[in-house]
């Protein structure tokens, strides 16, 4: 048995999508699918999304600069998370979320099945 683990879920959320709305919430769905497995297995499951989206919505077009507040929020994120689980599918975000997992010595888990139960 282990302790509950902070797992960040990532995966394509804009890629793919030429900024369809309606992609882009499908590939959000993908991401939260993931969410009540982990949540089953014992831990807290996390998407980065879920954490950028409502300060994208206080910022200005300006500050929010070109997805840098995404990819700056899942690099903050990464600070308190112990692995990440990665979702398939073409996505430079998140395949930044497991290298800077691996630069730190995090899990990187690629299937549900290898989540150890806490």
């Amino acid at each position: 048995m282990t302790k509950p683990l902070l797992i960040l879920i990532a995966g394509p959320y804009r890629s793919g999508t030429n900024g369809d709305p309606d992609l882009i919430a499908q590939n959000l769905a993908r991401l939260e699918e993931a969410s009540g497995p982990i949540f089953r297995l014992g831990h807290v499951p996390m998407i980065g999304e879920w954490v950028a989206l409502p300060i994208l919505r206080t910022l200005d077009s300006a500050e929010a600069g070109d997805g840098d507040v995404m990819y700056e929020t899942a690099h903050r994120l990464l600070q308190h998370c112990d692995a990440v689980l990665r979702l398939p599918g073409e996505s430079s975000g998140a395949d930044k979320d497991v290298e800077i997992a691996q630069e730190r010595g995090l899990p990187v888990y690629r299937t549900l099945a290898e989540i150890p139960a806490a």
